[in-house]
This record gives C-alpha cells, sequence and structure tokens, in this order.
C-alpha cells in the first residue's frame, strides 16, 4: 500500500478490524520509510448490475438513487432511515447474490414495491405513483383496491 505522505510502498498494519456491518475490513497503517499513520478499506470486489430501463436505455445499478427515492417516498410517515437503509441492503444484496448482469426497471421497481407493502401503504403508494407512471385517480383507485382483504365469506350469508 502506497504511503499518503511520501509514496513509499512499505508499511505495516497496525490494527485491522471489521467495519460497514462486516462488509469491509479497516486497516491502520504505518509507513516505513515517514512513519505517517494512515487508514485503508478493503472490500470485496462486486460485479456492477445493469438497470435496463423502459426506454431500452442502460445504466449502472446506483444505490444513492434507490435510497434517494426510497426516502422520498417515506417523507413524513412512520419509516426511519434505519429501515430505509435496510430495505435498500436487502435489495442490494439480492442483486449480488443472484449473480444478475442485468435486471429490468421493471423488475426492480416491483421488487421495492414488494418490500414497501409489507412495511407501510402510504409509502407504497407514493413509490407506485411514480414508478408505474399513474396518470389519474382511477390508477391510486385500483392500487388502493389492492390492500382490501378480500372478503371470500361475503356470498355465504
Amino acid at each position: 500500500m502506497q504511503c499518503p505522505s511520501c509514496q513509499n510502498t512499505d508499511s505495516r498494519v497496525l490494527e485491522s478490524r471489521s467495519a460497514d456491518a462486516g462488509k469491509c475490513v479497516r486497516r491502520r497503517r504505518e509507513c516505513l520509510n515517514c512513519d505517517f499513520r494512515f487508514t485503508t478499506y478493503e472490500r470485496v470486489e462486486t460485479i456492477p448490475v445493469t438497470v435496463i430501463k423502459r426506454s431500452n436505455a442502460k445504466e449502472i445499478f446506483c444505490r444513492s438513487k434507490l435510497l434517494n427515492g426510497l426516502t422520498r417516498a417515506c417523507e413524513k410517515t412512520s419509516i426511519n432511515n434505519q429501515k430505509i437503509e435496510a430495505i435498500v441492503d436487502e435489495i442490494e444484496t439480492h442483486l449480488q447474490q443472484s449473480n444478475l448482469k442485468e435486471i429490468s426497471s421493471v423488475d426492480l421497481g416491483e421488487m421495492i414495491l414488494l418490500h414497501l407493502k409489507s412495511v407501510n401503504e402510504v409509502a407504497y403508494i407514493r413509490f407506485a405513483s411514480v414508478y408505474r407512471q399513474f396518470n389519474g385517480i382511477e390508477d391510486f383507485i385500483d392500487t388502493l383496491e389492492s390492500f382490501k382483504p378480500s372478503n371470500k365469506f361475503a356470498a355465504i350469508s
């Protein structure tokens, strides 16, 4: 590892510890030439996932874009930032573990909605209205209908 102070490549590790919930290793190092101390982080290299948009344009999956979208959908709800981060972590982990190189924005959106439906109905509706490009009140009503419990026994009375 190259020293940021003198650019010497010889250093020794003073301390190693797990960081970022075990997703990386933080190392304190000391340059053997100038005694400068610095920190490095070691992470597993992940395969970038490409998102195929509705227009067939492709872009690299961006965690911060997902986080921003969920944060907007969850504004003024009971969902805290830790829960939003956990949802993003779950989705990102799923994408990495499935070894997908590409995912359609439709599949990604449905994955997000699946998480939101079990967490908060308002956040679900907000996200769905943007993701599914609602054009009017009918789209909202149709989506709200999916939250009504089905009454299997209504016809029996």
